[in-house]
């Protein structure tokens, strides 16, 4: 833990270094702002909870994770995941279900499991982001129309109907805020200005708003200030308050039904299915942000004290009432392009927050939620990857092409956790699939080994090759081969250089092959298996056995072993 805050403090940065932390950090707390806002609101939380979760996930999670330069906060990936969570048990629900992801993820650090997660297949990476961009975009409807729609409850169809259906309701001074927001983002976005073009287009959006608002009798639309309202301590007021955020147990928090949630064995279980999507999403988000960052910086992060670092923080975070956090790609990479190489930019990108919601408070509440659902609108399509979804449809084995349609169908038409359940089920049996594939025993002939050309073994004596992992998956398919042995070979010698794992599926199949030759007397001689697997067949009871069973080291001492006991008529090569 902390092994990158204390390389950080050895390396001991120069003036220089340190003065281009803190400027990438204020240019990343300009990208995070409206972003955070945004995100909480789509995740069904006032905007202030977004801006908690940078603040306090953009500190905690640098300073104990495993990356150096990544930036941390609310991400579009938890979208699919919390909303339906806020809708069903309140925000008390959403903040324990982050505490609990929060716990699944030290443990999973813990476990070392930091370099397993990096290993899940592309298609499903794609088919998750993809369909969760699709659903965001859905979702942003509403409020860049000006629809009138009460809520958006119920399943991907049941919501795409609604909107159908209520288009007739459409509101142009909505759209018109919205849509010139949209025009700003793609615009500004291509003239490549150190500005971010989401921090213009909220502006713009803003402006013509309350400009609109001033000359044209009759205009209006939704804004911050006038969607949200907060009542803390005595003090109300509209939009964002301006304070900070109080400590409290997110079980002691409101639910749904407006009643405290409070803490029982059934409220854990219930969150339990949300929490781990939440953790395993975190959990690849983080660690693909992290291969990122190495290869625009040349580094390299550690896996393990990233997942305990992304923890850590969310079990803080709703403590404050922030919701789940995880690094984001986009705006770590900026921060590498701003010149941050230090844990430092990420904490004054979080102190960037801070002074926001002190002072900027009442002027993020004339943003229209118009321009706010364009900007996720422009998330969403980045989060798509629809290039990559493309080229995948276009380039990859048929078995791809499946996980990535079913990942991104489950994604989009049932449920996040459902998704993330078979995706990962999915990319265990495409690791399976694939390892016993390159798993395999041959026989090899005479003329394939120079051994065996110059020694000329007689007939009654087979060699066979095994290469790739003996594992559960493997080891019955790659070793069927031997229980067709004619019975007149006296000999089998196992060629095991190439054998890499060796599972207790693979004992027992090794096991079962032993006692199939000492019934039908052939000898077996496993050559150059490495000292570990040797001791595992060891104490299965697969050992050395004169007449039965030998060990070798090299071919010579394997092909000296099987000729020993043989008669001189079946030494003979030509009979």
């Amino acid at each position: 833990m902390f092994s990158v805050l204390v390389q950080s403090i050895k390396s001991k940065p120069s003036g220089r270094e340190l003065r281009a932390n803190v400027l990438s950090g204020l240019t990343v707390g300009v990208i995070a702002l409206p972003l955070s806002m945004g995100l909480a609101i789509a995740s069904g939380a006032p905007p202030q909870h977004g801006l908690y979760t940078a603040l306090i996930a953009g500190i905690v999670i640098a300073l104990a994770g495993g990356s150096r330069v990544n930036i941390s906060g609310p991400t579009a990936a938890f979208v699919v995941i919390l909303l339906p969570v806020v809708q069903q048990y309140g925000l008390g629900g959403l903040l324990f279900a982050g505490f609990l992801s929060g716990i699944i993820l030290v443990a999973m650090g813990l476990a070392k499991l930091g370099g397993l997660i990096q290993l899940v297949p592309y298609p499903v990476t794609v088919g998750f982001t993809s369909g969760i961009g699709v659903v965001i975009a859905v979702l942003q409807l509403k409020d860049f129309l000006g629809l009138d729609i009460a809520s958006l409850d119920g399943h991907f169809t049941e919501k795409v109907m609604s909107i159908v259906q209520s288009l007739p309701t459409l509101d142009w001074h909505e759209a018109s805020i919205g849509g010139i927001t949209f025009a700003v983002l793609i615009i500004w976005g291509r003239l490549k200005t150190v500005v971010p073009s989401h921090l213009v287009a909220l502006v713009v959006g803003a402006m013509l708003a309350w400009l609109a608002a001033l000359v044209m009798e009759g205009f209006n639309v939704a804004t911050i200030g006038s969607v949200f309202h907060y009542d803390l301590d005595g003090v109300s007021g509209k939009g964002i308050p301006p304070f900070l955020p109080e400590f409290a147990w997110p079980w002691q928090l409101s639910g749904k039904d407006g009643q405290t949630l409070g803490l029982s064995l059934q409220i854990v279980r219930d969150l339990l299915g949300p929490a781990m999507a939440i953790a395993i999403l975190c959990a690849l988000e983080s660690l693909l942000c992290a291969v990122v960052a190495d290869g625009l910086l040349g580094e390299k992060h550690n896996p393990d004290d990233e997942l305990i670092g992304q923890g850590l923080g969310n079990m803080i975070v709703p403590l404050f009432g922030g919701i789940p956090a995880t690094a984001a790609i986009a705006r770590t990479a900026a921060n590498v392009r701003a010149g941050g190489t230090l844990p430092l930019s990420s904490v004054v990108h979080a102190l960037f927050i801070l002074l926001a919601i002190l002072v900027l408070a009442p002027a993020l509440a004339y943003i229209p939620m118009a321009s706010i659902a364009a900007l996720l609108l422009m998330v969403a399509w980045n989060m798509s990857e629809a290039n990559h979804f493309v080229r995948i449809l276009k380039v990859a084995p048929v078995g791809d092409v499946a996980t990535l349609l079913t990942c991104f169908s489950l994604t989009v038409l049932l449920d996040m956790e459902i998704a993330v359940a078979v995706g990962m089920s999915l990319a265990g049996v495409l690791f399976i699939r694939r390892s016993i594939e390159l798993t395999g025993v041959k026989l090899v002939a005479a003329e394939e080994h120079a051994h065996l050309m110059a020694n000329e073994l007689p007939p009654c004596v087979l060699v066979y090759d095994i290469n790739g992992a003996m594992f559960f998956g493997s080891a019955q398919k790659a070793l069927s081969a031997l229980s067709e042995i004619h019975e007149d070979i006296k000999v089998v010698i196992l060629d095991m250089t190439a054998v890499t794992m060796l599972d207790m599926t693979g004992m027992v199949a090794m096991e079962s092959i032993v006692e199939d030759f000492k019934r039908r007397g052939i000898k077996l001689i496993i050559n150059n298996l490495e000292a570990r697997m040797i001791l595992k067949l060891r104490k299965i009871g697969v050992r050395k056995m004169k007449g039965v069973v030998e060990y070798s080291r090299i071919m010579d001492e394997a092909i000296a072993n099987a000729l020993k006991g043989l008669s001189v008529d079946q030494q003979d090569t030509k009979k």
